[in-house]
């Protein structure tokens, strides 16, 4: 039977990496606290699928500052190659290398000269290499939705017993394993098997009072009033028919931008001047202005 590996530097249990958490400004519910706190004391993958902008990244950022852990980040994108995730070997420096070593008259023999040339010094470490050398760790793996099958197919590998083969120097295998947190904005579906693999959790937008307590916590300086009336602005963009939904990072980017502007609380004026701070799409702003701008944004 699995049992869980527990770590003098882990929360005891969800309630106490909920408050942990909340310490570094991330206010997580309790289902996604009981999720965090498994992947890290089952050493298994975290996979977070919802909109963008509802705090997927930030909680693997949360946790590596909880855990006092170094993050490395893998940005997932269509064409990505497992070279570009794992490692590369630095050419430029081999070949000042290899032009030192002839300029010296060096009397080593060919296939000594070769080996020396993939020595570790010239290894460019990418994201996967770093997170199991650097070990423990916080690997995390953005809009994996992005990535192409066969990448897909390369992570399941290397995230089934966290080991790396480089044929010019050997295996390397973390000694702990890192807390992978694997996110999608659902773009596409991502594999079964990949998802088997990890702990899965979806992550709808904050209730009312949740996004109110991210924006008083996370802009100390807007005034409540502002900060519930951005809230509950930002809920009713999201019942519309929007190209891109607000999430609650584009929350606190409206919070701010009326809060630089002295607005302390959201009138329809100040609110139709400032949504290029909530909303990315023309086509979601000129709906937005389209409708009764008061029935949207005003304080009821």
């Amino acid at each position: 039977m699995l049992r869980p590996v527990t770590e003098p530097t882990l929360p005891a249990d969800p309630a106490a990496l909920a408050a942990a958490l909340e310490s570094t400004g991330y206010l997580p519910d309790e289902g996604l606290a009981t999720a965090a706190y498994l992947a890290l004391v089952m050493h298994r993958p975290l996979f977070l699928e919802g909109e963008a902008g509802v705090g997927k990244t930030a909680l693997a950022r949360a946790l590596a500052e909880v855990t006092k852990r170094p993050i490395y980040r893998l940005q997932c994108y269509e064409g990505l190659e497992a070279s570009h995730a794992l490692y590369d070997w630095d050419f430029g420096r081999q070949l000042l290398h290899l032009r030192a070593a002839e300029a010296a008259g060096a009397a080593e023999r060919a296939e000594e000269l070769e080996a020396s040339l993939y020595d570790r010094r010239f290894l460019l470490a990418r994201p996967l290499l770093q997170a199991l050398e650097d070990s423990p760790s916080v690997l995390l793996i953005d809009e994996v939705d992005r990535a192409d099958d066969e990448f897909e197919a390369f992570l399941l590998e290397v995230l089934s017993d966290f080991t790396i083969s480089i044929p010019e120097l050997g295996t390397v295998r973390a000694q702990t394993p890192p807390l992978v947190v694997l996110t999608s904005n659902r773009t596409r579906e991502v594999h079964d098997a990949l998802k088997r693999r990890c702990l899965y959790h979806w992550l709808e937008h904050p209730d009312f009072e949740r996004e109110v307590a991210i924006l008083r916590r996370r802009l100390p300086d807007v005034t409540e009033e502002l900060a519930r009336q951005v809230a509950r602005a930002t809920a009713r963009l999201r019942e519309l028919d929007l190209l891109k939904p607000p999430g609650v990072a584009e929350a606190m980017d409206w919070a701010t931008a009326l809060h630089a502007l002295g607005a302390r609380e959201l009138d329809p004026d100040t609110a139709a001047r400032t949504l290029g701070a909530v909303l990315k799409y023309r086509e979601d702003t000129d709906r937005v202005h389209a409708l009764a701008r008061g029935a949207l944004f005003g304080g009821g």
